[in-house]
């Protein structure tokens, strides 16, 4: 299961989970599996909502918070504080297959503009 490679003061958004797992798309799935699991060998109070917000861990929030905190996570509020540092894994892939590496090929595909062309704009009726 993706959530037990989550290592201990990492998080990981439901999202990351069910691309991880080989199912993009399927962050709610993952949200209710997690809220369903009460194994204490799966660590799901480290699988986050998206944007750092702590999500709900069964209803517990404080317990989340607090087994977060444990981890030496910094929860500010409802979110975990530098939650992008924290990434538990980028999706298991290769630095070239990362998102910036993506952006990177995709603006270097792009056609270059020369100085600062003026884009046309038809004119207003």
């Amino acid at each position: 299961m993706a959530v037990r490679r989550i290592p201990a003061g990492r998080v990981a958004s439901y999202g990351e989970v069910a691309e991880f797992a080989g199912r993009p798309g399927a962050a709610r799935a993952v949200g209710n599996i997690m809220r369903d699991c009460h194994r204490p060998d799966i660590p799901c109070h480290r699988v986050i909502a998206a944007g750092g917000h702590l999500g709900g861990y069964g209803g517990d929030e404080s317990l989340k918070r607090a087994l977060l905190l444990a981890e030496g996570v910094t929860v500010v509020g409802k979110r975990v504080k530098n939650h992008e540092a924290l990434a538990a894994f980028h999706m298991g892939r290769r630095p070239s297959q990362t998102r910036t590496a993506q952006a990177a090929r995709i603006r270097a595909a792009a056609p270059k503009r020369k100085g600062k062309e003026k884009r046309k704009t038809p004119p207003r009726s």
